[in-house]
């Protein structure tokens, strides 16, 4: 809840019947009121009074308040193991990080996504809710500091500068896993569709023109290798998100902690994660630089647009149902307009489309935050981190309703696209190699201006026999099979 200028509760009195049960903290720049039952403290009390920007809080994305707690509990590993920190603490610590890492407290972490500071509101959040947390553990109450500090003790050789960007990242390799399940579940969908169409003949188009024989199967297979292809595109950026600069404290030099503690704290980490976390070679380069992130933004944009471009696809296709292709039938999710009975609209790639448009707008949001960063620090994480966190979780949630009320529903217009094949002056691209690029394009017009069969003109003009025509223009054949 917002803090006014002097520390207390902001709110509409009618709908506060209860006084909150208040307790003193300080920092330093004076006491703030926080409620009694918190586990966050002043620090994040001044946060959710500086930062009502999104009305958002950072425990939207379970995946990051996980991976802080990866990353702290595998501080407090590590500074325990170089007698760094009183092994009791320790203890104390790795047990709230663990609960926290099972999907408890969540709810303490409150900051708001998008906030100033390159991230240390979200530190401190984090950094408080373990301490207070441990405190109950120990049986003191909150806030009582002199016990187990946030700061002194939680945050021992760390700084917001190096554990943000790594648990950010561990974050976004956590969310990725969702939804390389999700494109592999819809790719495999796809591929089912290929293999349910493929002797459906059709005619192909290019640039929106007629161009030569097709069939459904092999544009169905063709999302679906598009698809495998992302999804591979997408796991080759695991290995940039794995690399962090965890032990480089405030700008890479690692002042404040022992020199074996960042080699330890990856250690750590990476058995916590069951990830291959590697630590940067250059610690001061990592803490300024966010181009692994931009080159994460891509590929995910790229996945993003593909799959955009494949609805596109379905919703021309399905287009009519009269007045259109009308080559596929799109399931019907609900009705269409407030005033045209019976029309239905492709909502379902409609969707899809908007959410693909999103991210290549977030990736030009974390292409600014990239280029805003100066000298030893990039401020500008918070957005990066809300954009590409969003886009992940946005893209898996659409695969998820593209595959389940979509894809595993179309059907063929089977008696639609036999028609249009038979009239389709495209077919006579087949015969080019017998009858000869001129004598084809002649009958072409010739059947476009009368409508005849192609397969009619060419027997009559007599350069191929009825059966030779037939031989060539079998369904396998044009379609490249045979």
């Amino acid at each position: 809840m917002p803090l006014d200028a002097s520390g207390n509760f902001m709110g509409n009195p009618q709908t506060m019947p209860i006084p909150i049960q208040t307790r003193i903290e300080t920092d330093s720049l004076g006491s703030v009121n926080v409620p009694m039952d918190a586990l966050w403290g002043v620090h994040t009390a001044r946060a959710l009074e500086n930062f009502p920007i999104a009305r958002r809080p950072i425990s939207v994305f379970p995946e990051l308040i996980t991976a802080y707690a990866c990353v702290k509990q595998a501080c407090a590993r590590a500074n325990a193991e170089l007698g760094d920190l009183d092994p009791a603490l320790a203890k104390v610590i790795d047990q709230v990080c663990q609960e926290i890492i099972d999907g408890n407290l969540h709810e303490q972490f409150v900051v708001g996504v998008m906030q100033g500071g390159a991230g240390t509101s979200t530190n401190m959040n984090v950094n408080e809710v373990i301490a207070n947390r441990g405190l109950e553990i120990l049986g003191h109450r909150f806030g009582e500091y002199e016990h187990l500090h946030p700061i002194d003790d939680v945050n021992r050789s760390q700084s917001t500068n190096d554990t943000y960007p790594t648990s950010v990242k561990l974050a976004l390799a956590f969310a990725l896993q969702p939804l390389l399940q999700q494109l592999e579940l819809l790719r495999d969908a796809f591929a089912a569709k290929a293999i349910e169409f493929m002797h459906i003949l059709k005619v192909g188009r290019t640039q929106l023109q007629d161009a030569v024989p097709m069939t459904l199967g092999q544009e169905f297979h063709g999302f679906a290798t598009t698809l495998g292809e992302d999804i591979d595109r997408l796991r080759e950026t695991i290995w940039m998100l794995c690399e962090v600069n965890l032990g480089a404290t405030a700008i890479g030099t690692g002042i404040t902690a022992n020199p074996k503690f960042a080699g330890l704290a990856v250690k750590h980490l990476g058995e916590i994660t069951k990830l291959k976390i590697t630590s940067a070679p250059d610690l001061i380069e990592a803490t300024s630089d966010a181009g692994g992130f931009m080159s994460f933004s891509g590929t995910l944009k790229r996945s993003a647009i593909k799959l955009s471009k494949i609805c596109n696809d379905l919703r021309l296709l399905s287009s009519g149902p009269q007045a259109g292709l009308g080559e596929i039938n799109l399931p019907a999710r609900q009705a269409g307009s407030s005033i045209m009975p019976g029309k239905v609209n492709p909502v379902i790639p409609e969707v899809v489309n908007q959410v693909a448009f999103v991210i290549a707008g977030t990736d030009v949001t974390v292409t600014m935050a990239a280029e805003g960063g100066q000298l030893q620090l990039n401020a500008f994480e918070p957005v990066i981190a809300y954009s590409l966190l969003t886009s992940i979780t946005w893209l898996s949630q659409a695969c998820l309703t593209l595959r389940v009320n979509c894809v595993d529903g179309i059907t063929a217009n089977v008696e639609k696209l036999q028609s249009m094949v038979a009239t389709s002056v495209g077919v006579i691209t087949a015969l080019i190699p017998i009858i000869g690029y001129q004598e084809a394009a002649t009958l072409a017009k010739q059947a476009l201006h009368t409508g005849r069969p192609v397969a009619d003109l060419v027997v009559e003009a007599g350069l191929m026999t009825r059966e030779a025509v037939e031989a060539e223009l079998q369904p396998a054949k044009l379609a490249g099979d045979a």
